[in-house]
């Protein structure tokens, strides 16, 4: 058993990182400011699109889009059950109905099938995850959307190309900076899209509805003349989180190259173990897995995958779970009427599924003790 515990994720901090924050302290200027529009600008030079938005989370920037589409009661919104239950909340907190398109059950992806079956005359906006890194058919999907708007969830996407152009490099996606992300800004988000008229919206709906940000790029610093165009809420990014993207985005290509070199690691350990399934890739497409989760699922009468995760705990190896499915959580169950049964290869895999140890800082060393702490739990199951 290794000696020191292994988490399941590190922040890829390093000592850049740590000046940038320092130099905003020092500079006078900690909130919405020239860090935020630094990065803004980053990621739309890194992914192809036009408009950037930062936001405080990529759940702010699924709330205000609702606001901005003016989607809301009798309106239906198409997402994987397969998701953090952000997206879900904020569909239903805008007073719409979530619809729950079933994923593919080896790579936990919607598919333009799945997507046919779960549209209705009253669905209003589309919503895929890009899940784990990696690429939807977007092609496919976008057929089947038609003229029903597509906005991608590419949480767990940014480094993830699809035939040859990132993901997001079109139409509008949506971005975390989450802790655990491939960069982070501790906690934030992004908006890109390339419709200045959505992106101008997403910035009046992120800062109360006033007609600028606090912090101009013409006039460096707020305007006189600013004022509320319409009620709006306050999730702007500060620059002290801003920094720590800007920072990062240098290192991506590096970070998400060690991510990759990680995962085809554990690809060739756990082929040796049948009980351990990792997900498939999709096929049929090109693409470029980020790799921001290695996602297995525990599929063994021997035991179960919260066992499993509890057994690995005492082996001194951490896990996650990315996720137990939306549709059955307490709420949806109790006020919604969804039930087991209705999305069963969402189900089957919200059994099971697990995410292994992946940081930049772990070593070759440090999959080959996940791998024989798995052999050690499984042989005695």
């Amino acid at each position: 058993m290794r000696k020191e515990f292994l988490p399941f994720t590190k922040p890829a901090i390093n000592e850049d990182d740590i000046q940038a924050v320092t130099d905003v302290l020092r500079s006078g200027w900690i909130t919405n400011g020239p860090q935020n529009a630094a990065l803004e600008q980053g990621i739309c030079d890194y992914t192809g699109n036009q408009y950037g938005v930062a936001l405080s989370s990529a759940t702010a920037a699924m709330h205000i889009l609702l606001k901005a589409m003016n989607i809301g009661p009798g309106d239906e919104v198409v997402t994987p059950s397969m998701t953090w239950v952000s997206i879900v909340n904020m569909i239903v907190l805008a007073g719409a109905t979530p619809v729950f398109a079933e994923i593919d059950q080896d790579t936990m992806l919607v598919t333009p099938e799945t997507l046919k079956a779960a549209i209705t005359p009253r669905t209003k906006l589309i919503v895929p995850v890009h899940f784990a890194g990696a690429a939807l058919d977007l092609d496919g999907l976008r057929a089947v959307a038609g003229d029903i708007p597509l906005v991608e969830d590419a949480a767990h996407a940014l480094g993830t190309y699809y035939k040859g152009r990132h993901i997001g490099s079109t139409g509008s996606a949506i971005y975390s900076f989450h802790a655990i992300k491939n960069i982070t800004t501790g906690e934030g988000g992004m908006f890109v899209t390339d419709d200045k008229a959505l992106a101008d919206q997403i910035r009046l709906w992120k800062f109360h509805g006033i007609g600028m940000d606090a912090f101009d790029r013409q006039n460096r610093g707020r305007s006189p003349q600013a004022e509320v165009l319409q009620p709006g809420f306050k999730y702007n990014l500060t620059d002290i989180c801003a920094a720590i993207g800007v920072s990062q985005l240098k290192r991506l290509n590096q970070i998400n190259a060690k991510r990759r070199e990680l995962a085809m690691l554990y690809r060739e350990k756990l082929a040796e173990i049948p009980e351990i399934r990792p997900l498939a890739d999709p096929s049929g497409y090109d693409f470029t897995h980020a790799w921001h989760l290695f996602v297995v699922r525990v599929d063994t009468p021997k035991i179960d995958r919260n066992a499993f995760m509890a057994k690995l705990k005492e082996q001194n190896i951490g896990t996650g779970l990315h996720f137990r499915c939306a549709h059955l959580q307490k709420y949806y169950r109790e006020t919604m009427g969804f039930r087991a049964g209705m999305l069963p290869a969402t189900e089957y895999n919200s059994d099971r599924i697990c995410s292994l140890p992946l940081f930049p800082a772990m070593t070759a060393g440090d999959v080959g003790d996940v791998a024989e702490a798995i052999k050690t739990v499984l042989a005695h199951a």
